[in-house]
């Protein structure tokens, strides 16, 4: 496989080393600064660990040339998420917001436990990073509410200040920026006298190289399609 890395901050350099060295691929492109343009094509899907801006440059290309691609930037736009949508109409796609094989694997089970507990536990979701990051919350604790969301129809409430007794049918979500936190991600169920707790603690940057090359490696070769890291996990042939 030959992967074209859009992005060389501190994901991309980590992706591009990565491919290079423990997993001998290849790369075609390892500058955000350049455009998909200055390639000469030979090289098989896409990983974007870039900016949300690179986006319609990205997807122009990928059309044209039918070029599968990994998106593992985060936050895009809701009106972004649709252009991915369409662009899954032209060449093999995958979006996720978080590529841990952990974090996947986290939200799997809490699509599977929310059904259970939700009509006696309470939930909360709680994420950290570190001072840099921009966004709040993060991708992965969006994520993380859509499931419990889509399981509950609970309304999310960001952060508590104030005089605000906790209502019935609500999910928290709350961010913490501080230090050099990789990323960690907790959902809470918390019922009378018991306290579940489902957690994951990032240590390194590389674990989201991992999963983005993994995820590259099972796009390839796939037909037109909207992918996610469920399927790379637990199949979509």
């Amino acid at each position: 496989m030959k992967a074209c890395v859009v992005g060389y901050g501190a994901m991309g350099k980590i992706v591009k080393e990565m491919l290079k060295d423990e997993f001998k691929y290849s790369v075609a492109l390892e500058c955000e600064y350049k455009k998909l343009d200055d390639t000469d094509g030979d090289f098989d899907c896409i990983i974007d660990f870039s900016n949300p801006c690179n986006l319609d440059m990205i997807i122009s290309y990928a059309k044209m040339h039918h070029k599968a691609v990994i998106f593992a930037t985060t936050g895009y736009s809701e009106a972004d998420l649709l252009k991915i949508k369409d662009l899954a109409n032209y060449t093999p796609v995958l979006q996720s917001a978080n590529f841990s094989l952990g974090v996947i694997l986290l939200n799997k089970l809490v699509k599977e436990i929310t059904p259970i507990l939700k009509d006696s536990f309470d939930i909360e979701i709680i994420e950290a990073h570190h001072h840099n990051k921009i966004d709040a919350p993060s991708g992965t604790a969006k994520m993380l509410l859509n499931s419990v969301v889509e399981a509950t129809d609970f309304t999310p409430i960001f952060g508590r200040e104030g005089y605000c007794p906790r209502k019935p049918n609500e999910v928290g979500v709350h961010a913490i920026r501080g230090g050099s936190i990789v990323g960690e991600h907790e959902v809470l169920y918390c019922g009378e006298d018991e306290v579940l707790s489902l957690k994951h603690s990032a240590h390194s940057k590389k674990i989201f190289a991992v999963g983005a090359i993994k995820a590259a490696h099972y796009l390839c070769n796939k037909p037109n399609g909207l992918y996610t890291m469920d399927d790379v996990l637990f199949g979509k042939e």
